[in-house]
């Protein structure tokens, strides 16, 4: 995975945005303005930031080593991938799919009306 295929992937889903509120290489996608995953462009290899089901969290870091406790983040519900190819890439998407489901899960159900009528 690089950076133009995660950016294209994370674009395709209803309601994401993208920007850099920190700094000039951390990129965030956000739907309906939360936070479902982050990543530097300045990383080598490229790593990502998803957001997880606690016991889910605790399989990946168990099952990867290029999976574990995402820094600066909630680490009971973040995880920091590295993409070096010892993981799937189906895998790789639905660890961005489960992140960006259970961000709009967790959304006021107003704000899912919003997401769905986009």
């Amino acid at each position: 995975m690089n950076p133009e295929f995660l950016r294209d992937y994370c674009l395709l889903k209803k309601g994401v945005t993208e920007e850099f509120p920190f700094d000039q290489e951390t990129l965030v996608f956000k739907v309906m303005n939360k936070i479902f995953l982050l990543t530097s462009l300045e990383s080598k290899p490229l790593r990502i930031n998803v957001k997880c089901d606690p016991e889910l969290a605790i399989s990946l870091r168990e099952k990867y080593e290029a999976v574990y406790p995402a820094y600066h983040m909630n680490k009971k519900h973040w995880n920091s991938v590295e993409c070096i190819g010892s993981i799937p890439h189906d895998e790789l998407l639905g660890m961005i799919d489960h992140s960006y489901e259970l961000v709009v899960k967790g959304l006021p159900k107003k704000m899912q009306a919003q997401l769905n009528s986009l």
